[in-house]
């Protein structure tokens, strides 16, 4: 009879079950992708070093400092530089790119893997994977192969296998990795090891995967004991 009436007017409180349930969502527009952008500074960093470097690289800018940026100049006796003290060869091989497929095929899975740790976990782990995958895998290229190589691969690799076991075992955690992305990552790494793909770090790829699988189980059991 009076449908203008001001208690139709107001709004009625949510019961307390369901505001709880209200908390779980957020606005896709403004926390997620604002979020994302702040932590992914760290992946943008990365993506412009290795831009500039690859710059320098086509362009024979300077060439002594390209040279200084491989793991080694001789194939033997090993670790002649970084004995010297130049132990910064440990890791900066993943800034060297041949060719503009290895550098934009890298730099977009870095994109993708990288702003999910900075989103997820913290730029914090983010540098401790690329550090840490990043020595292992240039290390373990170059005692089986040797050490003209170079590239963001091996990290690549390391960054997939975390976000893999994180998104498995721990899916609160919010990683996300699909079936599809590992089966055509594992498919690229088999055709590099067959020797169908030439000139593939495949070494760096094992070691890469294989250290970054190891740390997220060792996350996901620290996770698990909180």
């Amino acid at each position: 009879q009076d449908p203008y009436a001001a208690k139709y007017r107001q709004v009625a409180p949510l019961p307390k079950e369901k505001k709880a349930k209200r908390v779980r969502y957020v606005d896709v527009r403004t926390q997620v992708w604002s979020r994302g952008e702040v932590q992914g500074k760290l992946t943008a960093a990365l993506i412009g070093i290795s831009l500039l470097i690859f710059l320098v690289q086509t362009f024979a800018l300077a060439p002594r400092l390209v040279a200084a940026l491989y793991i080694s100049s001789y194939v033997q006796p090993m670790f002649v530089e970084i004995q010297q003290g130049e132990v910064w060869r440990l890791i900066t091989p993943i800034f060297l790119h041949f060719g503009i497929l290895h550098f934009v095929f890298n730099m977009l899975w870095l994109y993708s893997l990288g702003t999910q740790v900075e989103l997820h976990g913290s730029w914090r782990q983010l540098v401790t994977l690329v550090v840490g995958v990043g020595v292992i895998s240039n290390l373990g290229q170059y005692v089986l192969v040797g050490p003209a190589f170079g590239g963001f691969s091996g990290v690549v690799y390391g960054l997939l296998g975390y976000v893999w076991i994180m998104a498995q075992f721990a899916p609160s955690s919010g990683y996300i990795m699909d079936r599809f992305t590992i089966g055509f990552m594992l498919v690229w790494l088999l055709l590099g090891l067959s020797n169908v793909l030439e000139g593939i770090a495949n070494a760096a790829h094992l070691f890469g995967l294989a250290s970054g699988v190891l740390w997220g189980m060792y996350v996901v059991r620290v996770r698990r004991r909180l």
